[in-house]
């Protein structure tokens, strides 16, 4: 297993200030967590017909869980302790109920939003927030190649500008190489990125594999 040196995404610099980004994309989070609610309460994941859903989420979604959890019995603790102070009970309850139900979305964001492949190509997303898309015909290859990304963000880059590779990153590894045919510009939160490969975790790359064969040979 071979060992990458990356560098984060920076975000593309705005005539705005930092804050309008930083709020642009905390808005965007929100709206994620509640529509991947409304997924759940639906029952409709959002995998493209005739696709397989392969997750990627094994490695921390029981840190998530148990953090929700804690979330849910601060929220009981909150009101039993200031159930006689009322000025300060509700506004305490308002913002822990907030906190469980964006903890919740965020989780559902992994569970209703997996990788995706299908007949129209390959779908990398990562949570409620990014939904990357790479038809058939700009892809050249699919390998399953593990690599160590250490103490890596989520999503980073390596190689030289114009040669560069996007890694999708979980717990300090991706699972899956795609080369592509040809440079394509990929929009992330931080903004846009040009690459020429993309590295990916899943959970299962057997899996993975074998929904690639279906679609090309």
């Amino acid at each position: 297993m071979s060992t990458t040196t990356t560098t984060g995404v920076r975000p593309v610099p705005s005539p705005g200030p930092r804050g309008r980004y930083l709020l642009k994309r905390a808005t965007g989070m929100e709206a994620a967590g509640w529509a991947s609610i409304a997924r759940v309460l639906a029952r409709r994941p959002s995998v493209p017909p005739g696709a397989t859903g392969i997750r990627y989420d094994a490695s921390f979604r029981g840190t998530l869980v148990a953090f929700l959890c804690v979330s849910v019995v601060e929220v009981v603790a909150v009101d039993l302790i200031t159930h006689d102070w009322p000025w300060i009970r509700f506004p305490l309850l308002v913002l822990g109920i907030w906190g469980v139900l964006f903890m919740l979305g965020m989780l559902l964001g992994y569970v209703t939003r997996p990788h995706a492949v299908g007949p129209a190509g390959i779908r990398l997303r990562n949570g409620g927030e990014v939904d990357l898309d790479l038809p058939w015909e700009v892809i050249r290859s699919v390998t399953p190649r593990r690599r160590r990304v250490p103490d890596a963000p989520t999503f980073c880059l390596s190689g030289a500008p114009e040669q560069q590779t996007l890694h999708h990153v979980v717990e300090g590894r991706t699972d899956i190489e795609i080369a592509l045919e040809r440079p394509v510009t990929l929009q992330l939160p931080q903004g846009p990125v040009t690459v020429v490969r993309v590295h990916l975790a899943v959970d299962d790359p057997r899996v993975f594999a074998d929904a690639v064969r279906r679609h090309i040979p």
